[in-house]
C-alpha cells in the first residue's frame, strides 16, 4: 500500500454566508433597466421568455452589474417567473 495525503479543507460558514448574495428579482419586459434597493432587483430586459433567453440575459446583466462572472450568478427559483430568487457568490 502507498502512502497517501490526507487534504482537511476548513470551512468557516459566516465568511462562506458573507460572501453569498440571495436577491428577490422582478422582470419587466421591453425596458432596459437596472434598480437595486435592500434585497430586491428589478431589472427590464428586451429578450423574450422563449427556450431561456430571458433568464440569460437577466444573470448576464446582474453579473455585469456586480462584476461576477455569470457562472457566479444563479436562478435558484422562478425560472418560468417574472418574479425570481437569484444568488450570487
Amino acid at each position: 500500500m502507498g502512502s497517501g495525503t490526507i487534504s482537511i479543507i476548513k470551512f468557516n460558514q459566516s465568511e462562506f454566508l458573507k460572501k453569498l448574495l440571495i436577491y428577490k428579482v422582478q422582470v419587466e419586459c421591453s425596458k432596459e433597466f437596472l434598480e437595486i434597493k435592500e434585497n430586491q432587483i428589478r431589472i427590464g430586459i428586451k429578450s423574450k421568455p422563449v427556450k431561456g433567453e430571458a433568464n440569460k440575459e437577466i444573470i448576464k446583466k446582474i453579473a455585469k452589474h456586480f462584476k461576477k462572472s455569470t457562472v457566479l450568478v444563479q436562478i435558484k427559483s422562478g425560472h418560468k417567473s417574472q418574479e425570481k430568487i437569484i444568488e450570487i457568490l
